[in-house]
């Protein structure tokens, strides 16, 4: 009786998603396997230019690269879009080691929109981890100037990645980030508070540079930052094990000098603009080609690493599933949109941007849906449903063929933390894959180890698949996916 059921409900899927056309699927992944053109995008991303923060020069190449590449695959009005972001930032020079009681250079990054140090600093860390604000203000004298260490020594390491949701034996609502969707910050109560106020007194009195340890281990450094704005302290982080050495030495009265040297260039030249990055292939259906089914992820990275898992390959797999769907004539009913992210490691800034300004009115009324790529890498092995138990008959029944292809199983809960979520804010379908994590959280997300060498390019092949298959079997639907409930 259970495979007989089974059996009915795959059947009904079968025909809500109008039976899916395998010869489709068929020409999608011979042209991904036969012509596959990841690896020059990959490496242009990667290799060539490397990091792309947010509103960077180097953000803004990629995003060029990106839209002339589109453009060369032949889509329709690939084009730039500019949104009003703040000012951009590269760090030119940084010197962080220790002189005495020996020489060793340490590992540490300034972190993103850092000011820029008063030239070299010398001198004898002042060490205020563990210290209550009071006990901070009566040290601001010594602060000035100063290179000051601001946390206590770091045990609370990142050692776990989040569970792999498609895992048989997985339990349910326990990935990392799953709590997360649609969050907000709770009210704010009365007053700064202890933190707040220590970073006051610390900015206050004039310090040098802040230095503080990262939460990753064996030198991976976790770093991201924000505009501080005018008269910031400059901030470098420092791989926990060098850190935790220093304040050892300060605990057991070692004589500890460092060397510090910050050096960086704000960009706000061009108006405070970033960019997304969009081109269609356009629909056919005369009645449905002005609905929009969209594919995207976003471009930006952070500094340190080159942004690889995060997200130059969820760039590329999207990139890769519009140049298959044009390379093989697909004709799809509705149009498929391509969209490239800036400001996502910021908050979602360019999907946010993008939504508030067109998902207003009729553009609403005939968006259709988007799969987002990011958090995680590798093969796409199902999607969150973000509890829309609508949808899951449909996307069931997509994602069985491809299940010889590395494809698992779609699961119902939600995941957040990505582009999709601005679009879910919105009213509108939005979802996100599940993916690889094995070394996700406790090495490359937001780290310096976010290199190519985490990256196996023939498994973003299998993933620009997949989002090709979900979005070709969107556009072709007689119906919209449906809409999430409202909050």
């Amino acid at each position: 009786m259970r495979r007989n059921l089974t059996s009915f409900i795959f059947c009904a899927a079968l025909a809500q998603a109008q039976a899916p056309d395998l010869d489709m699927l068929a020409k999608i992944r011979a042209e991904a396997t036969d012509h596959a053109q990841v690896a020059p995008v990959f490496d242009m991303f990667t290799v060539t230019i490397g990091p792309r923060l947010t509103a960077s020069p180097a953000h803004k190449r990629a995003a060029e690269y990106a839209r002339d590449r589109l453009a060369a695959y032949g889509l329709t009005n690939a084009r730039l879009e500019p949104w009003h972001f703040g000012r951009g930032w590269t760090l030119e020079k940084l010197t962080i080691e220790m002189v005495e009681p020996r020489y060793l250079p340490l590992i540490g990054y300034a972190d993103g929109w850092s000011s820029s140090t008063a030239g070299e600093i010398v001198g004898a860390p002042a060490w205020i981890g563990g210290k209550s604000p009071e006990q901070v203000d009566d040290l601001r004298p010594r602060l000035k100037g100063a290179i000051v260490m601001t946390d206590p020594i770091m045990k609370n390491f990142v050692r776990k990645d989040r569970p792999q949701p498609s895992d048989p034996g997985y339990e349910p609502m326990s990935a990392a980030y799953a709590t997360s969707v649609g969050g907000r910050a709770g009210g704010r109560g009365r007053g700064p508070t202890p933190a707040q106020r220590i970073a006051q007194a610390i900015r206050e009195s004039g310090a040098g540079v802040i230095l503080k340890p990262s939460r990753g281990e064996h030198g991976t450094v976790f770093v991201t930052g924000r505009d501080g704005g005018a008269g910031a302290v400059p901030t470098v982080t420092l791989s926990a094990e060098h850190y935790n050495m220093i304040a050892q030495m300060i605990e057991q009265n070692v004589p500890v000098k460092l060397r510090v040297n910050v050096q960086t260039r704000y960009y706000d030249s061009d108006s405070g603009n970033t960019y997304n990055v969009l081109a269609e292939l356009p629909g056919s259906d005369p009645e449905l080609r002005d609905e929009v089914v969209m594919i995207g992820g976003h471009l930006d990275s952070w500094h340190t690493g080159v942004g690889a898992t995060d997200n130059a390959d969820g760039a590329t797999t999207v990139m890769e599933a519009m140049r298959i769907l044009k390379a093989i004539g697909a004709h799809p009913r509705r149009t498929i949109r391509i969209a490239l992210w800036s400001g996502e490691e910021q908050g979602l800034l360019g999907s946010r941007a993008w939504v508030a300004q067109h998902l207003t009115g009729v553009e609403k009324e005939k968006f259709d849906v988007y799969f987002n790529i990011d958090n995680g890498t590798g093969p796409i092995y199902g999607w969150y449903l973000q509890n829309m138990e609508p949808v899951r008959a449909m996307f069931d029944a997509w994602l069985e063929p491809l299940k010889s292809f590395g494809a698992r199983r779609n699961i119902i809960e939600p995941v957040g933390s990505t582009d999709h979520i601005s679009f879910t804010d919105a009213g509108v379908p939005g979802f996100n894959p599940i993916q690889d994590y094995v070394n996700y959280d406790v090495r490359t997300h937001h780290t310096n180890e976010d290199t190519v060498d985490r990256v196996d390019v023939n498994e973003i092949r299998q993933a620009a698949v997949v989002m090709a298959w979900f979005a070709y079997n969107a556009a072709m639907a007689d119906a919209k996916i449906p809409r999430p409930a409202a909050k």
